[in-house]
């Protein structure tokens, strides 16, 4: 029997396909920690990054349709391939400078080359205030800025440059600063709770025992007493 109808068949296995994102940033995630928003730079500096490298990809195989030469065929393959790696590069240096704001706080992702990656962790406990600032008219039209968190520990300041809409991205932060301090507050009171209940509860056994030993005394005085009782009796 084929399987012409749209849908799998029940004994099928859908495995999900992570998306470009899920494959370049979960490594820096811890896995009970869920992301957010992921925090890009505005496109306008992607397209300043890649131009150049385009640019010098499209123009040696131009100068290979200008000279058709065996000779230049392999100068314009190296060139190419250059023009790959160059643009490959830029890419990378581009989108992978970014924010993954999560429910704990935020993660400053700086990419520096092919073998040297950074990455800040800052939680939102340790976070002081947020700011943002829009500057110049392209800046304006476009509606990019700089959004930086202080950090209460050190005092410094972790920005990010060109973020597409730097308001939006302060009221999240702000928004998920706000839950993960009262989810905290939260937790903290009910750990509270419980070290209290744990001391009223010994205290109540400690008691118990106390009062368990009071009656024991009790019961050894009124024996003794019992027995010198019964030893004048005897002695009359």
């Amino acid at each position: 029997m084929f399987w012409d109808f749209p849908y799998p068949p029940y004994n099928a296995t859908l495995i999900p396909m992570p998306d470009f994102n899920t494959l370049l940033f979960t490594r820096h995630v811890d896995d009970d920690e869920e992301i957010t928003e992921i925090v890009h730079k505005h496109w306008i500096l992607g397209i300043k990054h890649l131009f150049w490298p385009i640019f010098s990809f499209l123009a040696s195989w131009l100068f290979l349709y200008l000279a058709p030469f065996l000779i230049i065929f392999y100068i314009v393959s190296l060139w190419s391939v250059v023009s790959l790696v160059w643009l490959l590069r830029n890419f990378f240096d581009y989108y992978l400078d970014a924010w993954i704001i999560t429910d704990k706080g935020i993660i400053d992702v700086e990419w520096h080359g092919w073998f040297h990656r950074e990455s800040t962790r800052v939680l939102y406990s340790d976070i002081q205030g947020v700011s943002y600032e829009i500057q110049g008219v392209l800046a304006t039209m476009l509606r990019y800025g700089v959004v930086g968190v202080e950090k209460i520990s050190t005092g410094s300041m972790v920005k990010l440059d060109h973020v597409r809409n730097p308001r939006r991205i302060e009221s999240l932060i702000l928004g998920n600063m706000e839950l993960y301090l009262h989810s905290r507050n939260m937790k903290d009171s009910k750990h509270v709770q419980e070290l209290l209940s744990e001391l009223v509860t010994q205290n109540i056994q400690l008691d118990g025992f106390e009062y368990d030993d009071d009656e024991d005394e009790d019961d050894d005085e009124d024996y003794d007493t019992s027995i010198e009782l019964g030893t004048d009796d005897d002695e009359e």
